[in-house]
């Protein structure tokens, strides 16, 4: 097998549960990019919540990319935007109409910050502000201006997790018609404009590369990372801790984020 593009979801996939990389699985993806194989960070995270763990595997400059928020956006890491896929002020309106079905956190993420009209902010919200390096704006409504662009939304548990589920049943039908929906956890629902996934922005980036889909190994855990197991040519490997969707569609299943996972398919198939 001839790889010559790795990607590689952020949370539950390459980060442990403490939010680490481990030494074995570093040390992999560094001899795979030494050997000429891209390895992307393919993330629903905005570029400020990746930017330290590509430092980390030493993935800088133009000619080294990532997908972040769900496939919303293409970077290098010189920071050039390559897609960029954005929702409007008239999305901005349907996602509070989607608020109303939970008691639940509503925000947006744009490449400088978190904005919200709650003012009542749950953990989660807050530790994802945390783990992405961004400020939270909290603004009332009308004070959100007509021009106002952003590219994903997250609703979140507030208090009781339950909610989410209850926000997940009911999302209605025109919802998922006209936006990417996805349950990336179990406490949070994500939202990113139609046909703006990992999947699309992977297949976006290895035509721009000249890679072919077959030359593409892709590793995820989460419902945002289904779109890249749906493509029948991609390499498709799942963590051990994957939901049973990613398991389903998966080639192969490796062991969980905590017990080195990547490490060892990389040893498996690639290196």
């Amino acid at each position: 097998m001839s790889i010559k593009l790795i990607a590689v979801d952020l949370d539950g996939t390459l980060l442990t549960s403490t939010k680490q990389i481990l030494p074995e699985t570093e040390k992999l993806l560094k001899q795979a990019d030494s050997q000429g194989i891209k390895v992307v960070l393919a993330s629903g995270r905005p570029l400020s919540g990746v930017m330290p763990f590509n430092q980390q595997l030493g993935l800088m400059g133009k000619k080294q990319y990532d997908i972040v928020f769900n496939g919303a956006v293409i970077q290098d890491l010189a920071g050039n935007v390559l897609m960029n896929e954005e929702m409007n002020y008239r999305d901005f309106t349907n996602m509070r109409r989607l608020q109303r079905l939970a008691h639940v956190n509503l925000h947006f993420e744009t490449p400088e910050c978190y904005w919200t009209c709650d003012r009542d902010i749950g953990v989660n919200l807050a530790d994802s502000a945390t783990n992405t390096n961004n400020v939270i704006k909290v603004r009332k409504a009308e004070e959100i201006p007509q021009d106002f662009a952003f590219n994903k939304v997250g609703l979140s548990v507030l208090s009781d997790v339950k909610e989410v589920d209850k926000l997940w049943e009911n999302i209605p039908q025109w919802a998922f018609a006209k936006y990417d929906v996805v349950r990336s956890f179990s406490t949070i629902v994500e939202i990113n404009i139609k046909d703006a996934s990992k999947g699309n922005a992977l297949m976006e980036l290895a035509d721009r590369l000249k890679i072919r889909p077959d030359q593409v190994m892709v590793f995820g855990d989460q419902g945002n990372d289904i779109s890249m197991f749906s493509n029948p040519d991609f390499k498709k490997i799942a963590m051990g801790n994957a939901i049973e969707m990613i398991k389903e569609n998966a080639d192969f299943v490796t062991d969980d984020n905590d017990h080195d996972g990547i490490a060892k398919a990389l040893k498996k198939f690639v290196l």
